[in-house]
């Protein structure tokens, strides 16, 4: 385990010293699963599941004594005719050893419970893994968009720089005032501004994304190298194919719930004493030189039959039987309002790619042209760059939407294979 700190640190501080490394979505997502700190510490609960397997598995150590009495502090001494020696004297030296027996079941109770638990870690593990891949896309999606809005309105900010250069031109020959002027270049003033705004959203949403990544100075400097369009032409449907029980947070539920009947099982079996064996061995010149001795042991159950304990467990297990129902009945809301989600997300976006934002351009084009030619007001012009501005803007929501929204569907339909509750 230090082994593996070691090398993840080292990773660390070679994240740090490539400041403005190119990043896709593929390889931060990939990078997340190496570094992401809630990661490792999933990672860190499992070996603590796999250890508690390991000491459920080992016996009760048996317990040595030894002891040595009736030694005389008179001034008779203990000597026999054997001799004088340690081992001739008429000292009473017992050498025991006690084993503690379990019985009732308890052993397979406490192992059924750590494989339980190993189960349940492992699971939430996975489940880490699925909700890391999703916030690792809505963080990329967003610091994408937020750049793509910073392109945006530094186009329309370009593009009313070219109308006000034209309209310069209009004023000196006296087609236009100065204040028709001077709006066009306030307006590019102001989507200027809106952009540099939206440069520090960016920025803002890189940080977010580095720290997802387990950078440990998230500075914004990573590069992003997939634009959203790019990852919507390539963003791919999953498969119709949901089973609800075999995904990661319901299988880690489940397994908690059998944890609980298992520690249910283990305090009904602890009413059962567990019986402790002896084996001695006496020495004891000149009368009894050598003898041995067996025995047991046990508590009687009198005064306490582990009533209050067992009473403990049931609300335990019952606990872990709502938190696995209402988990499942979560898992089904979360797919249904997924899929729901990525249909209005997609019909969205196909709209504004294929009708909204063509006309949008094309009105402004026209706009623009008839403006240059004294066919338009300036009103107009100001009005439909505006327009196709927010037009752009929301296309680019759209975008980011049916990323999100396909990255919360994949999420919500994750499916885990039961090998990969092995380790």
């Amino acid at each position: 385990m230090t082994a593996a700190l070691v090398t993840v640190g080292s990773e660390l501080n070679e994240g740090v010293t490539q400041a403005g490394k190119e990043f896709t979505l593929a390889r931060a997502q990939r990078i997340a699963l190496e570094r992401n700190w809630d990661l490792l510490a999933a990672a860190a609960g499992v070996d603590a599941a796999t250890a508690q397997k390991v000491v459920v598995r080992e016996f009760p150590n048996p317990t040595f004594s030894f002891s040595s009495t009736k030694i005389n502090v008179d001034d008779h001494p203990n000597s026999t005719p054997e001799g004088n020696s340690l081992w001739e004297r008429s000292y009473d030296t017992i050498f025991a050893i006690n084993q503690l027996l379990e019985v009732g079941g308890k052993r397979r109770s406490r192992k059924a419970s750590a494989q339980a638990g190993f189960e349940s870690a492992r699971a939430q593990f996975l489940d880490a893994k699925r909700t890391l891949d999703l916030g690792i896309t809505r963080a990329y999606v967003a610091a994408a968009q937020a750049e793509e809005n910073v392109r945006v309105l530094r186009q329309s900010a370009s593009m009313l720089s070219q109308e006000a250069k034209i309209a310069e031109v209009r004023q000196k020959a006296g087609e236009i005032s100065t204040a028709d002027r001077s709006q066009i270049e306030i307006t590019a003033d102001r989507f200027e501004l809106e952009a540099k705004t939206a440069e520090s959203a960016a920025a803002q949403a890189r940080v977010a994304l580095e720290v997802l990544l387990g950078f440990p100075q998230p500075k914004g400097e990573v590069v992003l190298v997939d634009r959203l369009d790019a990852l919507v032409a390539t963003s791919r449907v999953p498969p119709n194919r949901v089973a609800i029980a075999w995904r990661p947070d319901v299988v880690a539920a489940q397994a908690a719930l059998r944890k609980a009947e298992a520690e249910l099982h283990l305090q009904k079996a602890n009413r059962i004493p567990d019986p402790t064996v002896l084996a001695q061995y006496e020495h004891e010149p000149p009368e009894n030189p050598n003898s041995i001795g067996v025995g047991v042991s046990l508590p009687l159950p009198l005064w306490n039959r582990n009533r209050g304990n067992i009473l403990a467990a049931e609300a335990a297990r019952e606990q872990a039987r709502l938190a696995y129902e209402k988990i499942k009945a979560q898992a089904g809301a979360e797919i249904a309002v997924a899929e729901l989600s990525y249909a209005d997300a997609r019909a969205r976006w196909e709209s504004y790619r294929d009708n909204i934002r063509p006309k949008s351009d094309q009105i402004r084009k026209t706009v623009a042209y008839a403006y240059e030619k004294g066919g338009a007001s300036l009103l107009d012009l100001l009005s439909t760059q505006r327009n196709d501005n927010d037009v752009r803007l929301a296309a680019a929501q759209a975008q980011g939407d049916v990323l999100v929204a396909l990255a919360a569907l994949k999420a919500a339909t994750l499916e885990i294979q039961p090998q990969q509750l092995v380790k």
